[in-house]
């Protein structure tokens, strides 16, 4: 098969490589998916760069991305042959492995590929495994916000414009920050606050008179600590997916815990069980009635995967890098 590796840390165009590969094998309890899209994630980026403190390599070879979304060529011992020629979306193939989906063909966990309904496209699969289930999880993973008012802080984001759909499907009243009038109107949010020119604690107290909010969905913890102190509710949640500006945030303890507040640092690739499966069921839901949109931005082909790892790092695309494969 065709793939795309790195056998050590740096910039794209220096250590990624096109080449062949011995095809993969489903063993027991896996499936063989032929991908046809490989998406590409910040996370994706920050590893090939080796840009966590204290990064080794954890394989020789490694095949990036996490998320992909193809057709199930195969399955292993203990697996339904039935699932043969399914469409499928795929998690954590980049995860704690070496092969992910920048390649043709991929071999994991059964669980891990996920049925894709007729109506959805691969390249829309290959943005459910990071960016679609962190915003599920950050909005629903403490209960319904039916009712509730929900702040998703970054709404144009790729976790951000999935969370702000997905909390009005849920029946909350979403109010987003953005960074400018056309990141506004992309996260698709009814209600949303530039916080480059406005005051976000003092806009958002005036849009909900005085009330706060119940829970915010936050892409920079750290940076936004004072504010999301200011307007959450007593006994409200703060989901927080990231802190980059911030990576060891000095933490308000007194003043969250009189507010009664619970802080819920999530990761996707730890969701498991029973909480993810209902994550794909609700996703299935929704996708299967046509009520999400996804920001798909093209990347190319595998021979483009260096490109599209710049194109991520410079973070100034509207949605999700994906490979054509």
């Amino acid at each position: 098969m065709r793939a795309v590796w790195y056998e050590r840390f740096g910039p794209a165009a220096e250590v990624l490589t096109l080449g062949e590969m011995a095809d993969p094998v489903a063993g027991p309890g896996e499936v063989l998916v032929r991908l046809r899209a490989s998406g590409v994630n910040p996370s994706d980026v920050k590893l090939r760069a080796g840009a966590r403190a204290g990064a080794v390599m954890g394989f020789p070879r490694i095949v990036p991305h996490s998320d992909g979304a193809g057709v199930i060529e195969d399955v292993g011992a203990g697996v339904d042959r039935g699932r043969i020629g399914e469409r499928v979306w795929v998690w954590n193939a980049g995860w704690q492995r070496a092969l992910g989906t920048a390649a043709e063909l991929v071999a994991l966990p059964a669980e891990q590929a996920v049925r894709l309904p007729e109506g959805t496209s691969f390249a829309e699969g290959a943005c459910f495994g990071i960016p679609a289930m962190t915003a599920w999880y950050a909005v629903m993973g403490d209960g319904p916000v039916a009712g509730q008012t929900v702040l998703v802080t970054g709404g144009a984001g790729s976790v951000g414009r999935y969370a702000v759909q997905m909390a009005r499907l849920g029946g909350a009243r979403v109010i987003a920050t953005v960074s400018s009038e056309a990141k506004g109107a992309h996260s698709t949010a009814q209600e949303w606050v530039n916080y480059r020119d406005t005051d976000v604690a003092g806009a958002v107290m005036d849009l909900t008179g005085g009330a706060g909010v119940d829970r915010i969905v936050d892409v920079d913890f750290g940076a936004n600590q004072a504010v999301d102190l200011a307007l959450v509710k007593p006994g409200g949640v703060i989901a927080a997916y990231a802190s980059a500006a911030e990576m060891v945030p000095r933490l308000e303890f007194y003043p969250f815990m009189f507010k009664n507040v619970r802080l819920h640092m999530l990761i996707v690739y730890q969701l498991a069980g029973a909480k993810r499966r209902a994550g794909e069921r609700q996703l299935a839901d929704w996708l299967e009635a046509g009520a999400l949109s996804h920001a798909v931005v093209p990347g190319g082909g595998l021979e483009d995967c260096a490109a599209a790892h710049d194109l991520v790092a410079a973070g100034e695309k509207f949605g999700t890098v994906v490979l054509d494969i």
